[in-house]
């Protein structure tokens, strides 16, 4: 026997992760709403706040936390009115927020948190009112600061116009067209399972205008109530997200008194879970 082979013969295996399961719960929100969470990994908490049309049936949220759960206690949840998670009426941003307090109360008090899109701004609201957070990851929430793309206010009014008169599938193919999705794609969307999924959830569109569409009026960002949120956060946009959504990142990024900027080249709006779980665990690591 070679030296080298005695060696390669006596070098140990190199001991592969165990799989981590999900513990499925339900936090109890202050006015009733149970919020159905899953919680997987070990170490720091960190709560994965979706945007819309998304929940733990539907989404990124989930790959992502899966990628993470080596290094981190990663809560995915249900936003009230989605998947197994119940509504109460009438709704209210500051529900959202009392909704990610009760997960706070899991999570030992204190957690960081990882919003994308409309639940980047819902996670801005929750570290403007709530102790407990610690850092603070967004992912492009929807921000209007100039004239590079048009408001959308009006097509809010409409989205709550057709989930009013139970017209589900008006309200998503206008919110779809609204956030840039092309008339042709919107319609081979209509052919596949997941619309009916989307249908299901169309109730819950209005709940996002609520919470960005004072941030979608082509206006300078108010800066007001951002500049108390003082915690370590970091601003991510895609490198091929339109220019409309960078420019809103970067004012969001330049207004909060302890942020980072960075711009993911090649990524969209469309979460990649592989490109975003190193950054994420850089930042979060401590």
């Amino acid at each position: 026997m070679t030296t080298v082979e005695a060696k390669e013969r006596q070098a140990p295996e190199i001991a592969q992760p165990a799989p981590i399961s999900p513990f499925a719960g339900r936090a109890l929100s202050k006015d009733g709403t149970a919020i159905a969470f899953d919680r997987i990994g070990a170490g720091p908490a960190v709560i994965l706040i979706d945007g819309a049309r998304c929940y733990r049936g539907m989404g990124q949220s989930g790959k992502l936390a899966n990628v993470r759960a080596q290094r981190f206690t990663v809560f995915t949840y249900d936003r009230r009115g989605r998947g197994a998670s119940s509504d109460t009426a009438p709704y209210a941003v500051e529900r959202e927020v009392e909704d990610i307090e009760a997960l706070l109360g899991e999570a030992g008090g204190t957690a960081s948190v990882w919003g994308m899109s409309s639940g980047a701004v819902l996670a801005l609201e929750a570290a403007n009112r709530l102790k407990g957070i610690k850092k603070l990851a967004l992912y492009e929430p929807p921000f209007i600061v100039d004239d590079s793309r048009s408001t959308t206010e009006y097509d809010w009014v409409r989205i709550g116009e057709a989930v009013a008169t139970d017209r589900r599938s008006d309200a998503v193919r206008i919110f779809l067209k609204s956030v840039g999705l092309a008339s042709f794609f919107i319609a081979l969307m209509r052919l596949m399972p997941m619309w009916s999924k989307l249908q299901a959830i169309a109730h819950t569109l209005p709940y996002e205008g609520a919470i960005v569409r004072d941030n979608q009026r082509g206006k300078p960002l108010p800066s007001g109530r951002r500049v108390s949120i003082t915690v370590p956060a970091v601003v991510m946009d895609g490198g091929n997200s339109p220019a409309w959504m960078r420019h809103g990142n970067k004012s969001l990024a330049s207004v909060l008194p302890n942020a980072q900027y960075r711009t993911l080249e090649g990524q969209t709006h469309m979460l990649n879970p592989k490109v975003h779980a190193p950054r994420l665990v850089e930042f979060f690591k401590d």
